[in-house]
């Protein structure tokens, strides 16, 4: 049995994508512990795996919401300004603080989520080995590839490398107070200094929850890199109340605007209008952003919910409405589900830049959101069957990737051998 750590983002995706991962863990008779400011306990704990808080006077009961709350009004850059600073903060706590407790619990390996940029270094601190989970789009830096926050098509001609390249340091000048902190404590640690921002993740064993065909054609991801499938578990999410008997028989578009960037609620007025006239009936996820009721009367009479199961609605959904944030991507594909993209802030332009890349869905900018387009994009979707076909082939590139299980696999592998595992696809 292994003592395993894990050090993620306290909300959201990412947080149900390592939980699930530390159940299967939990399931193969290892220990788990998540830790994490105290916002991320309720879920932990209920999913049963441990949990050891940190900086608790720093990051009290509902300071994500608060932080949630603001970023869930922003978009485009100024979302992505906001995330930034955020982690900014949350990293110098989590280096000042989590080294101790993670030495004091005893832990003996630490899944790392790839954009907790400080974890690497805290296991190499503590002399542990560490493996990175790709909670959201992959981070890892490729010439040809756009950077995740554009919407940018993969264009490999030195035009497109030299706009990317041009990119690529813009955001490193963005994300420098986070690389300087790092750095700081690497010296003060006596740690070789990272030369390229590739050198933060493991070197053992990296893991991405999307499969390959989800993707531009990449060229320099290391040998240890691994597309695994999704790591969705329908046990760790609480049962949600839904009025299924107001369901028609019609085509079920689902609509959802994640948990975070969903406080543009003219947003949800729009798709409404885009859907109305359609024979279809449309539900509406507000994902916490907003209550049904502070909504005015939306066209067409969808159902509007503040929060909706999911992974049941999808089973039965024609097409998926989103903002493009990877989980509610990934399950769409996993049911086969083509879709409508919106993407508001951080990797969202990026998935959605492989929704349209893949075929899988068109995608409409929320700068040029309007009825019309989106009810184009809609209309185009549903009735090309392309999209659906494309949409059915990915669900069977999912299927194939091994998931869950097959993650949880290489993570024992690393902790048994302590060398790199490799690819074998």
């Amino acid at each position: 049995m292994t003592h395993f750590g894990i050090l993620c983002p306290g909300f959201g995706s990412h947080l149900n994508t390592m939980i699930s991962l530390g159940c299967e863990l939990l399931r193969r008779g290892h220990r788990v512990t998540v830790f994490n400011f105290l916002d991320a306990k309720g879920k932990t704990l209920a999913s049963g795996l441990e949990f050891q808080p940190f900086a608790e006077e720093e990051f009290p009961v509902g300071w994500f919401a608060e932080i949630l709350t603001q970023r869930g009004k922003l978009s485009g850059v100024t979302a992505l300004r906001h995330t930034l600073k955020e982690v900014a903060q949350t990293s110098t706590a989590i280096l000042r603080e989590a080294p101790i407790a993670i030495k004091k619990a005893g832990v003996e390996a630490l899944l790392v989520d790839q954009v907790c940029l400080e974890g690497g270094t805290i296991a190499d601190f503590l002399n542990i080995p560490f493996i990175t989970v790709c909670s959201a789009l992959l981070l890892n830096r490729d010439p040809n590839i756009p950077p995740i926050c554009t919407l940018w098509q993969y264009d490999p001609t030195w035009k497109g490398r030299l706009r990317n390249q041009v990119s690529y340091q813009l955001l490193s000048l963005l994300a420098r107070p986070i690389r300087e902190r790092i750095s700081e404590y690497r010296q003060e640690w006596n740690l070789p200094l990272h030369s390229h921002p590739n050198d933060a993740y493991s070197k053992l064993a990296q893991l991405n929850q999307h499969p390959a065909e989800f993707d531009f054609p990449r060229q320099n991801l290391p040998p240890h890199f691994h597309f695994t499938g999704p790591y969705h578990n329908s046990a760790t999410r609480k049962p949600v109340p839904f009025p299924f008997e107001q369901l028609t028989g019609k085509q079920l578009i689902y609509a959802s605007m994640g948990t975070i960037q969903n406080r543009l609620l003219e947003v949800f007025q729009t798709i409404a209008s885009a859907c109305e006239g359609l024979d279809a009936q449309l539900i509406i996820s507000l994902g916490g952003g907003a209550t049904p009721e502070s909504l005015p009367p939306l066209p067409g009479n969808p159902i509007v919910v503040g929060y909706a199961p999911q992974l049941e609605l999808l089973q039965k959904a024609t097409l998926t409405i989103t903002h493009a944030g990877m989980n509610t991507t990934l399950e769409s594909l996993s049911n086969g589900v083509p879709m409508v993209a919106i993407p508001v802030a951080n990797d969202q332009p990026g998935v959605a830049a492989r929704i349209a890349y893949t075929g899988v869905g068109e995608v409409v900018s929320l700068k040029e959101l309007s009825v019309p387009k989106l009810r184009s994009a809609i209309v185009k979707v549903l009735t090309q069957e392309s999209y659906k076909q494309r949409a059915i082939e990915m669900q069977g590139a999912i299927g194939r990737s091994g998931g869950t299980k097959r993650a949880a696999d290489i993570i024992e592998q690393v902790v048994l051998t302590g060398k790199p595992v490799f690819d074998q696809k």
